[in-house]
């Protein structure tokens, strides 16, 4: 496309000399806001202007015109600009920002302008950008098709952390897509343009040529990254189209950014067998960093975090998100762990030498790409300066812990520079002067020497004119807009002598200037701008020199990252009671006295409970009243087995682990309008990834399958989908379940047991007791449930009435429907050889219902099980 293709009005020739520039630089960027340079505001022309007043809400206008058309436009101050990218970031927005770069004094025509940085949902490195506890994270997408039009077999990723220089690849199967968009959620995914990639709505999508994802490029290209002349050392032998991806992502990383990715020194290639895999519906349901409305908190990220640092933060959000399913890995923090908790509170320490540290990880990246600031180094010099603290107070002799120490160590070269060439406070830019410290460069002391001076004569000045022209209020001010001048009020007029020359009116006062006040203008302002000339360029210079040790501070800010997550597992387990995992190579979970790591928080005298699974216990049907806890407690063994493989302490007594390769979940309801799939379809889809998937080394938690159809049709789709998890996947599974038939799988599989959320009826109610029991419920409180809910009590008790009918013809049916799944009927037993016991009917007799608490009820009725098998 030409630019004259671009121009939006009118013959592109007939565009003013100003317009036509800005549309030369729109030729580029046709698909992105640009925000172009004009004074002390950005300012966003035509489309452009009308888009962004509607997203950002500024004011749109139309001022003059160029080829004979009405410019559109609208601005924002250079002040203010990244609060609004900021928000056009979080819409999925991309901005060109075209800076001036000419002199405005020495330009003939407009002042040349260059786009020198694009800012997009996935490469933003600015600080003000970016979440502070999340990543960003760029991905790249390339189906294999056999041709077009045809549909993937495999898609190549490629991820980057543009922030932080991780670079990730991986090759998957097309059912994984979704999945890994789930795990991983980028912020922006490059495609090609002509691929049909199916991404969800959670990212920004960006389409590239197709030749840009070439494969045998994207090889030449990380070759070239990494200095090397093989990708076998980074376990990239036999991957294909992740390394097309891969190239598409660095080109267009490396053109947001203006320059080298540099800070990007080395990549993973993940198989798909290093994490405890969770699938997307698994992430949801266990609300591990968001919960089910999209809300922060409370979540298991939220209560787990209480890291001093952004890194850290980042840092334990990737162990939850991404468990290592290799057992070493948790184990080594867990023994860190220990070692923080050996003296108490050995944690304490640790975090406050790390409340002196700033984010490294990103403070090295933009060391990288040419745009930290100054205050960022000032950070990053004091917290180079904790280090050793930091360092002295991490307990362990051995282990991680040591591992650790020894990688947050950083040459001193670094910290020597900082101390040399920084200003003990820096100002917030460059532009503003003050950045480079008094003593390291000759030059710019003498330059600041003259400004400095500029106070002293304009107080002698002053001094000499007020004596000289009798004007007792006379004052020898600046200001950045008129420079030096010498202020009269109107009352004093008629004193003024005649080498004054006038330079601004004002309502009470003028404003002159005098030939001595002049030629000390032009010395000054000249040392000024020369000064900022000479800082500007020595800070250039500090940033060339701190470039060859960014990847020590990438292994230091790594270190630091997880000294800080570590410590805060230390401290989240030594608050809230939580006991040390084992994690073996025996198959199976138990968990004595277990609790959910973030309802116990919440409800006070949670009720911990067990749980045992193992080879011979492979499938625990649960039975029990709504609001009884069954998925509470289901939930609480799958988030309990994710922080002992994340590394951390877990909330019970006792916990062991054997192998887990995947946790799965099947809990809730809830449709997909937007796919055309309804409450049962989406459940029936779920259920099918499970069975499909599940090893005997998955956790599988199956919460009321069936209820979506009618009820036959449910239960035995729920008694076909456990006996398929018994016989065939061999998983340990979680089956809550209202189907009381479900119960009888025990007589037939041994490895299958009843347990049960005891609840207990009390003055008409129920209590929940939400203790779990061995054994099926006797009943579902459903009614009850019903009443605490806030049904009218008119439909209760007509809803008491009609079950009462229901069951009296269920009593009297010739054939009852008692069991879908029982065998023959048995025949009908022979008559009682005697009367009940007169114990227990005189028992019986001498109690009143309404009056017994759940605990005297479960009294009775164990006096009851005695009486009838006592001989």
């Amino acid at each position: 496309m030409s630019k004259r293709d671009t121009a939006p009005a009118g013959p592109f020739d007939q565009h003013t000399p100003m317009m036509r520039q800005y549309l030369g630089v729109k030729a580029d960027y046709p698909s992105t806001l640009v925000f172009y340079r004009m004074g002390d505001f950005y300012e966003l022309f035509y489309d452009d202007a009308e888009k962004a007043a509607r997203l950002l809400g500024i004011t749109l206008t139309t001022r003059g015109a160029s080829a004979g058309v009405p410019v559109k436009m609208a601005g924002v101050p250079v002040h203010a600009v990244e609060q609004y990218l900021a928000r056009l970031v979080r819409l999925g927005e991309s901005a060109a920002i075209c800076e001036q770069i000419g002199d405005p004094a020495t330009a003939k025509g407009p002042v040349e302008r260059k786009v020198l940085r694009v800012v997009t949902p996935g490469t933003i490195t600015d600080q003000a950008l970016l979440p502070e506890k999340g990543d960003a994270l760029l991905m790249a997408v390339l189906p294999d098709r056999l041709g077009a039009g045809t549909a993937a077999r495999a898609y190549g990723l490629a991820w980057l952390n543009v922030a932080g220089g991780e670079l990730c690849l991986a090759e998957i199967a097309p059912a994984r897509l979704a999945h890994e968009l789930e795990r991983l959620r980028p912020a922006e995914v490059l495609v090609p343009e002509s691929a049909a990639v199916e991404l969800g709505g959670g990212a920004a999508r960006t389409a590239q040529n197709d030749w840009l994802f070439d494969v045998r490029a994207g090889q030449k290209r990380l070759l070239e990254q990494f200095g090397v002349a093989t990708l076998d050392g980074f376990g990239a032998a036999g991957l294909s189209m992740a390394l097309g991806a891969a190239g598409a992502l660095l080109r267009y990383a490396e053109s947001t950014q203006g320059r080298r990715l540099d800070h990007v020194q080395a990549m993973a290639v993940e198989t798909g067998q290093e994490y405890l895999t969770l699938d997307a519906v698994t992430r949801r349901n266990l609300e591990i960093t968001e919960t089910l409305r999209g809300a922060p908190t409370p979540t298991l990220f939220a209560t787990l975090d209480s890291c001093i640092t952004s890194m850290g933060s980042r840092t334990l959000a990737r162990w939850l998100h991404h468990p290592r399913r290799d057992p070493a890995v948790a184990r080594a923090r867990h023994g860190a762990v220990a070692a923080f908790l050996a003296d108490g509170r050995g944690f304490d320490a640790p975090r406050a030498a790390l409340r002196a540290v700033s984010d490294v990880e990103r403070i090295a990246a933009r060391i990288a790409l040419g745009s930290a600031r100054p205050r960022e180094l000032a950070g990053l010099r004091e917290s180079l300066a904790a280090l050793p603290a930091l360092a002295a107070a991490v307990p362990g002799a051995g282990g991680l812990c040591a591992e650790l120490r020894a990688q947050a160590a950083v040459p001193t070269d670094v910290v020597t520079l900082l101390g040399t060439v920084l200003h003990p406070e820096p100002a917030a830019r460059v532009a503003d002067g003050g950045v480079i410290a008094a003593g390291f460069d000759a030059e710019l002391d003498a330059l600041r020497g003259l400004a400095t001076n500029a106070g002293e004569f304009l107080v002698a000045l002053e001094a000499r004119e007020r004596e000289r022209t009798g004007i007792p209020n006379l004052r020898v001010e600046y200001n950045r807009v008129h420079g030096y001048y010498i202020e009269v009020t109107n009352s004093h007029a008629a004193k003024i002598p005649d080498d004054y020359r006038r330079r601004q009116t004002l309502k009470n006062a003028e404003r002159y200037i005098t030939p001595e006040l002049k030629a000390f203008e032009d010395r000054a302002l000249s040392a000024e701008s020369r000064a900022l000339a000479r800082e500007k360029s020595l800070y250039e210079a500090l940033l060339e020199d701190l470039r060859p040790h960014v990847g020590a501070l990438q292994r230091a800010a790594r270190a630091i990252a997880q000294i800080d997550a570590l410590a805060s597992l230390a401290e989240r387990a030594y608050v809230l009671d939580w006991t040390e995992p084992v994690l073996d190579a025996m198959p199976g979970i138990e968990i004595d006295g277990g609790r959910h790591p973030v309802v116990a928080g919440q409800v006070p005298d949670f009720v911990p409970n067990d749980v045992r699974l193992d080879p011979q216990r492979r499938l625990l049907l649960i039975t029990g009243p709504n609001m009884g806890g069954k998925s509470t407690y289901m939930r609480q063994v799958a988030l309990i087995t994710l922080l002992a493989y994340a590394g951390s302490f877990v909330p019970a007594r006792r916990a062991r682990f054997g192998p887990v390769d995947r946790i799965f979940t099947r809990i809730g309801a809830a449709d997909d309008l937007a796919q055309g799939r309804s409450t049962f379809m989406v459940e029936m889809t779920e259920s099918a990834a499970i069975l499909n998937a599940a090893t005997p080394e998955s956790l599988v938690l199956m919460d009321e399958v069936g209820r979506g159809t009618s009820t036959f049709d449910g239960l035995a789709l729920a008694w076909a989908i456990a006996r398929r998890l018994v016989e065939t996947n061999r998983s340990m599974t979680l089956f809550a379940t209202h189907y009381f038939e479900l119960t009888q799988l025990d007589r037939e599989y041994p490895e299958v047991a009843n347990v049960h959320l005891a609840a207990a009826e009390h003055g008409g109610g129920v209590v929940f007791l939400h203790e779990v029991r061995d054994g099926p419920a006797s009943q579902s409180y459903g009614l009850q449930v019903a009443q605490l809910a806030g049904v009218p009590p008119a439909v209760i008790r007509a809803a008491r009435r009609h079950l009462a009918d229901l069951e009296d013809q269920a009593a009297r049916m010739t054939r009852p429907q008692l069991d879908l799944f029982a065998g023959a009927p048995a025949p009908p037993a022979a008559p009682p050889a005697e009367s009940a016991r007169p114990e227990a009917l005189a028992l019986l007799d001498g109690i009143r219902p309404d009056e017994l608490t759940p605990r005297a009820a479960l009294d009775l009725i164990y006096e009851l099980k005695r009486l009838a098998d006592t001989p």
